[in-house]
């Protein structure tokens, strides 16, 4: 397999886009994305775009036809991802497999997701159906209901804490004061968190990602088209993507998200590294909760440490392992199709040396994506 390397990315702010429609959002992404990389859009050979639900949310399907038709690519393949929260990080992954195994020399791979347009009960019903709809949200669960499951036997199994897991949410908010494409620009304390409404016991409203909108883009190029064009390319140097059941009822292990386990070992072995060589992590903290779970998950503490591990800031720029340096989910919000190809934006930045104050002086950065309560997970390596 070819080397593939990140050339370029683009993005919108993620927030409210009231007046915006998806295909401006993803024309906004994917424009910035070209440019950044210096190329033109007669040079991009295939898209992958992830978006999870653009017939519920907007009423609009074949988005494989409709983005390269806006976005000015006309009759290259196109092809539309969907993984339900990991919908971004799956097209990544489809793109870096197009370009490593010779198919096409350039690629544009994006997310997008216009989420506000509906109520909020409409949107819940919507991201439900990334659960198993006949078995979990046919009895009402939800999405804060099946994370909340979760807390509550971390909690009792190993002590964690409210608090503990509060501190995610201020750690990622603070984070996010320095990300001009953030949805939260405002930093909040542990007593917030726990005085806010509670949604699912133990999880409450500053528990939780917000309902945003917004597109992301990058660009991928082999290793001979990535050093004729770019001076400072990032390169995938593992690439792993595992399922597990997507009901919690079947699961050996409720705090053992078994895909994020095996789409990790692929990317560590892939990559030849191994948790303690990453440097700056992005994980997919849809919860709070999440967060903890994925660094376990992820290797980077034992099962039941996550919660003293944050509570301690080893998880802050400077501790031991940066993570959610781009205010994450939770404050940078979370468009669910383009939250993949952001979490690929804040590692190349990283990588770079562009994260600004954010900047951890990273040379190998991992990204961490899942759809649902853990039925996908896709993880990327990226290096320098």
């Amino acid at each position: 397999m070819r080397r593939v390397a990140v050339i370029g990315i683009g993005m919108t702010k993620f927030g409210q886009h009231w007046n915006k429609d998806l295909i401006n959002l993803a024309v906004e992404a994917g424009s910035n994305a070209i440019h950044d990389a210096g190329i033109h859009q007669k040079d991009v050979e295939v898209l992958y775009g992830g978006t999870m639900s653009g017939g519920l949310f907007i009423n609009q399907e074949h988005l494989g036809s409709m983005l390269p038709d806006y976005l000015g690519f006309k009759n290259i393949p196109s092809v539309r991802v969907e993984a339900a929260c990991a919908s971004g990080g799956l097209a990544l992954r489809q793109g870096y497999i197009d370009i490593a195994s010779g198919l096409h020399d350039i690629a544009v791979v994006g997310g997008v997701e216009k989420m506000t347009d509906l109520n909020l009960g409409s949107v819940t019903k919507v991201l439900a159906t990334a659960a198993d709809t006949e078995r979990e949200a046919v009895f009402g669960a939800t999405f804060p209901g099946l994370y909340a499951m979760m807390a509550k036997l971390h909690m009792h199994k190993y002590n964690t804490t409210e608090e503990q897991m509060a501190t995610v949410t201020v750690k990622n908010h603070k984070n996010a004061m320095h990300n001009i494409f953030a949805q939260f620009h405002k930093e909040v304390s542990i007593s917030d968190v726990l005085k806010s409404p509670m949604i699912a016991d133990p999880i409450k409203l500053l528990d939780a990602s917000p309902i945003t909108d917004g597109a992301s883009a990058i660009v991928l190029a082999s290793e001979e088209k990535a050093k004729e064009l770019c001076d400072t390319p990032v390169w995938i140097a593992g690439s792993g993507h595992a399922t597990d059941t997507i009901s919690l009822h079947d699961r050996e292990d409720l705090l053992t998200l078994k895909a994020t386990v095996g789409a990790a070992r692929q990317a560590y072995d892939q990559a030849r590294v191994s948790p303690k060589d990453i440097q700056t992590v992005e994980v997919h903290d849809c919860f709070t909760i999440a967060e903890l779970l994925a660094l376990e998950d992820l290797g980077f503490v034992k099962k039941g440490d996550s919660g003293k591990f944050t509570q301690d800031g080893q998880t802050q720029i400077g501790g031991k392992i940066p993570v959610n340096t781009s205010g994450g989910l939770k404050a940078k919000g979370h468009p669910i199709g383009a939250s993949g190809i952001a979490q690929a934006i804040e590692a190349v930045l990283q990588l770079r040396g562009d994260a600004g104050k954010r900047n951890t002086n990273a040379e190998i950065a991992m990204t961490h994506n899942v759809g649902g309560s853990g039925g996908t997970a896709v993880v990327h390596i990226f290096k320098r």
